[in-house]
C-alpha cells in the first residue's frame, strides 16, 4: 500500500531488454516455491523485510537459450513489504526498478499473464482473502 494507504503499489523491475516486469528466478536445489521468492525479493530488489501473504497462482512462459527453446513454469506470490525505509536497489544487469501505482504498473507491465494474476492480487488485498 502507499504511505496514504489509499493505492496499492507495485514492484516491478526492468530487465536489459526494458521489458518491466516482477522479481523472479530459479528454484535451487531444497528450495520450495516460496522460499525461492523470498530470497529472489532479496537478490534482485534488495527487499528483506517482507511478508509473503499468499500464492497467487503460477505462469508458463517459453524462452530461447542459445539452440533450445525452454519451458519454464513461474510461481507467483502476493508479498507485502514491512519496512517503508527499506529502497529498493536493483542488479547491474537491469535497466530500472521502482514501484508503481497499480493501475500503471498495469499499463507498464510486459505480460499478460502476470497482469492476470495483479488484478487477482487486487482483489485479495481489498477483499482481504489472503
Amino acid at each position: 500500500m502507499s504511505k496514504d494507504k489509499k493505492d496499492i503499489e507495485i514492484l516491478l523491475i526492468q530487465d536489459s531488454k526494458n521489458r518491466w516486469t516482477i522479481p523472479k528466478g530459479h528454484i535451487e536445489p531444497g528450495e520450495t516455491a516460496k522460499q525461492t521468492a523470498i530470497r529472489e525479493i532479496g537478490e534482485e530488489a534488495g527487499l528483506f523485510h517482507i511478508n509473503t501473504l499468499c500464492w497467487l497462482g503460477k505462469i508458463h512462459f517459453k524462452y530461447r537459450r542459445l539452440d533450445k527453446l525452454v519451458l519454464m513454469t513461474t510461481q507467483i506470490y502476493l508479498v507485502h513489504s514491512l519496512d517503508p525505509r527499506e529502497t529498493p536497489t536493483k542488479e547491474k544487469w537491469m535497466n530500472g526498478i521502482k514501484w508503481f501505482k497499480f493501475a500503471d504498473a498495469l499499463d507498464a507491465i510486459e505480460y499478460d499473464d502476470i497482469e492476470k494474476l495483479m488484478l487477482i492480487a487486487k482483489k485479495k488485498i481489498r477483499s482481504g482473502e489472503y
